[in-house]
């Protein structure tokens, strides 16, 4: 049973590990697209709360996912909770800026192909969730010593 769940954590963390190996290798199609996404949600959160916000590095940006994806994968796989909290807050912040199917129309070729994504991540997110469940359910194990039945009294 042990290798099993170290094999499913293996092939779940690959997911991550591998798009960010895919991201980091010459700029990746990925960050050359998040630049506009990310001028967008800039756009968007400015005129929301009514300040301007700083201008941001694309290429900090993808640091930033690459070290989260890549450290959070790596955790997983030795079954650390941590790195199932480094993934989650990766797919919450990152997803909705990434696959914003919301931007376009359902008549339009990008939608589909961007909600699938976006709906890929939110599963791999219910997984993680389900993941830290179990964590946090399994009780610590203690040095537990056997008690020795009492004797009944006469």
């Amino acid at each position: 049973m042990g290798f099993f769940s170290f094999l499913g954590r293996v092939l779940f963390a690959s997911l991550f590990i591998l798009s960010a190996w895919q991201m980091f290798n010459d700029g990746g199609p990925a960050a050359k697209e998040l630049a506009p996404k990310l001028d967008l949600v800039k756009a968007h959160l400015s005129s929301r709360l009514g300040v301007t916000l700083p201008k941001i590095e694309v290429r900090q940006v993808v640091a930033t996912i690459i070290a989260l994806k890549g450290v959070g994968g790596l955790l997983f796989v030795i079954g650390n909770i941590f790195g199932a909290y480094l993934l989650a807050f990766y797919l919450v912040v990152v997803s909705p800026i990434l696959y914003d199917f919301y931007n376009y129309g359902p008549q339009e070729r990008h939608f589909s192909l961007l909600l699938t994504e976006f709906l890929q991540s939110v599963a791999l997110f219910g997984a993680l969730l389900f993941f830290i469940g179990m964590k946090n359910s399994t009780p610590a194990k203690k040095n537990l010593k056997k008690r020795t039945p009492k004797p009944k009294a006469a």
